[in-house]
């Protein structure tokens, strides 16, 4: 794609174009913008209140975890005493002297020593499992709490801007019904003002444009494809928003696709190949229009939207040429070949799963993505093997 993202406050907005949120003097509590700030604030506010409460809560279940092994041991350690003093007390009533009673007594030592260690190892195995599983616990709790709150933000910036967009589109019908046709003697004496950049009429459209899809023509019609960037993870709701706008405010005729360059991506997991669909240009998306006022100023105020990728800071939205139309959207889906996007990487520990070294571990020495192919080095009789196995036959440790 031509040009680079530009900062919203130097992007060149078209003449005539209703003032940007950045031109407009500071207002009261009602201003949007003040109210999508504090909504922001608020939701960063719970989010640091649920992530201190989540640690607090973790760092309670790894104390009392910490105790319980405590208290295992300490309950072990004493068990083990007891019976060394009891084969102790057997050897003396044995009537065992000399060399054959120090024997028995280092023996009796010797196999306490053993049982410490096999219940020393166990209770910290069992401690370490216990932590990994509240920390795994916490992230999840985490995950979902911070989704929601994420949700909730989305929802509330959306509904901001639907009021906003009421009230425009309220005083859009007041001001045309004031506005009447003026007199044809005071019309004729009134001298239209210069236009910086004219704009050329579009011819009517007779049926709306079809929706782009993989196979069809993307320079069918009138309109340029120009590049939109977005909040990064946003791109499809941007997307539904920006649909949405199109339809209410009636801009079918000027604005007439949007879409997401996507493309398959051969995945490996849990040793398994699956073909997953990926965005190719993350934070950004591609909307087909005829650019003028109106299209720039329904695109432009479409929450998510930060602003047109243009050739040069502060210059006029740049359109892709036909080469990069056709490079990103032209491109039918049988021709589409999968790549590999995989879950390991070379000198990582690996297990294999499948074949004659099931269940063997070992460090991947070579990974080659024509043939689907790695080398892993198994350590067998304690000598290092390098066996070549396919993706689907290992999975990461």
């Amino acid at each position: 794609m031509s040009g680079s993202p530009v900062d919203p406050s130097e992007e060149a907005v078209p003449e005539g174009t209703p003032a940007t949120p950045d031109e407009e003097p500071k207002k009261d509590a009602d201003d949007p913008r003040e109210r999508v700030v504090e909504a922001f604030e608020e939701a960063a506010g719970r989010e640091a209140v649920a992530d201190a409460a989540i640690e607090e809560a973790l760092e309670e279940t790894v104390a009392e975890a910490i105790e319980d092994a405590e208290s295992v041991e300490v309950a072990s350690d004493a068990a083990i005493q007891e019976s060394y003093e009891e084969k102790v007390e057997e050897a003396v009533e044995s009537g065992l002297e000399g060399a054959a009673l120090e024997h028995a007594v280092a023996q009796a030592a010797a196999d306490a020593d053993v049982q410490e260690a096999i219940a020393d190892e166990a209770i910290v195995e069992a401690l370490e499992e216990t932590v990994v599983e509240a920390v795994q616990d916490a992230r999840s709790v985490e995950e979902m709490s911070d989704a929601a709150i994420v949700g909730e933000l989305a929802d509330e910036v959306e509904g901001i801007a639907a009021e906003v967009e009421a009230e425009e589109a309220k005083q859009t019908r007041a001001t045309e019904a004031d506005t009447k046709e003026p007199d044809t003697t005071e019309a004729e004496a009134i001298e239209p003002e210069p236009q910086a950049e004219a704009i050329e009429p579009q011819p009517e459209r007779d049926e709306p444009a079809e929706t782009f899809d993989a196979g069809s023509d993307p320079f069918r019609g009138p309109g340029d494809w120009y590049v939109v960037h977005t909040y990064a993870g946003y791109e499809n709701k941007v997307k539904t928003n920006l649909e949405s706008r199109i339809h209410t405010m009636q801009m079918e005729d000027k604005i007439f696709d949007v879409h997401i360059p996507m493309e398959d991506v051969m995945e490996i997991k849990s040793g398994k190949k699956q073909v997953v669909q990926r965005k190719v240009f993350p934070g950004y998306l591609l909307v087909k229009m005829v650019y003028d006022n109106d299209s720039w100023y329904v695109v432009r105020n479409t929450p998510g939207v930060t602003g047109f990728v243009a050739a040069g800071t502060g210059s006029k939205p740049t359109p892709l040429s036909r080469r990069e139309v056709e490079k990103i959207l032209a491109v039918k889906k049988e021709e589409v070949k999968p790549t590999f996007r995989l879950g390991f990487e070379e000198n990582d520990v690996v297990r294999i799963i499948s074949g004659p070294f099931a269940d063997f571990n070992g460090t991947i020495s070579e990974i080659n993505l024509d043939q689907s192919k790695l080398k892993v080095l198994v350590n067998i009789f304690d000598r290092e093997t390098p066996v070549e196995l396919s993706f689907d036959q290992v999975a990461k440790v």
